[in-house]
């Protein structure tokens, strides 16, 4: 019963994050910048409950802030200036707290917002990010719905019970076939055929984020990494795919504008 009871609030707040991220991601610039900064921070307080030290949680709120205002549109904007600067964070909170899981949570959280600013900075940046953002969502449903429909052996039942091989199997042909489809109604010097060859490893990279994100919350003993969102958790509950899938599209982008497109970006 209460399943069902939050079914609706689950679908409004669902619709709700879909609406902000494409009007964020349409908007790109300061509108962009600014609400993945908001997401950043609280993701980092959500961090430092999975890390058991929420006594440390603004001062690693705090250090996070320096790298996120290196990336505004202002500043230097995504490079390797706040590359460094992230895992600056991480040295800087690990030796004032003395918890290094509680310092890795700037590089978990810096890395994917320094690769999805990097992804809308790119020369086709909505479609490029747009892309991104979408295979985590098609390779998650796909992922349910094969799990659902199949069953089977289960993928790693002592992090998440749920979670089969064939799930896992049919969110990586999801992510496919989306590409294909993305791809054919969408094309252009960087997107083209080759981002259906690496979508299932964007789409793997995917699962694995929201299997780490499990592991940390057993490890923690929560169920979610908060109650910020009605029905749905907290926001790394939301973007624990993201965390992992944005870092590895970066670096394919990165490496195709290169090697194939030519020129210098980054």
């Amino acid at each position: 019963m209460s399943k069902n009871s939050d079914l609706p609030k689950r679908a409004v707040v669902g619709l709700a994050l879909v609406g902000l991220a494409l009007a964020a991601l349409w908007a790109g610039g300061w509108g962009f910048w600014l609400v993945v900064t908001v997401m950043a921070v609280l993701m980092i307080g959500e961090w430092a409950l999975l890390a058991q030290d929420e006594r440390q949680r603004r001062l690693a709120q705090y250090v996070m802030m320096v790298p996120l205002a290196i990336l505004s549109p202002a500043a230097a904007g995504p490079g390797f200036l706040a590359l460094g600067l992230v895992f600056g964070a991480f040295f800087f909170v690990a030796i004032v707290t003395r918890n290094a899981k509680l310092a890795a949570g700037q590089v978990y959280v810096g890395l994917p917002v320094l690769a999805l600013l990097l992804l809308r900075d790119h020369p086709q940046g909505f479609a490029a990010t747009l892309w991104t953002m979408a295979i985590v969502w098609v390779c998650d449903s796909g992922a349910y719905f094969a799990g659902r429909a199949i069953g089977g052996p289960k993928l790693a039942p002592s992090i998440s019970p749920n979670k089969t091989w064939a799930g896992l199997i049919g969110g990586l042909v999801a992510a496919i076939l989306f590409s294909a489809g993305y791809v054919a109604l969408a094309p252009g010097s960087a997107i083209g055929w080759w981002l259906v060859a690496v979508s299932p490893l964007v789409a793997f990279a995917s699962q694995i984020g929201d299997l780490y994100e499990s592991h940390l919350k057993r490890v923690a003993g929560v169920k979610d990494s908060s109650n910020l969102l009605p029905g749905h958790g907290g926001i790394l509950d939301r973007l624990d795919g993201l965390v992992f899938a944005a870092p590895v599209a970066a670096l394919f982008f990165a490496i195709h504008h290169q090697v194939v497109v030519g020129g210098y970006w980054w």
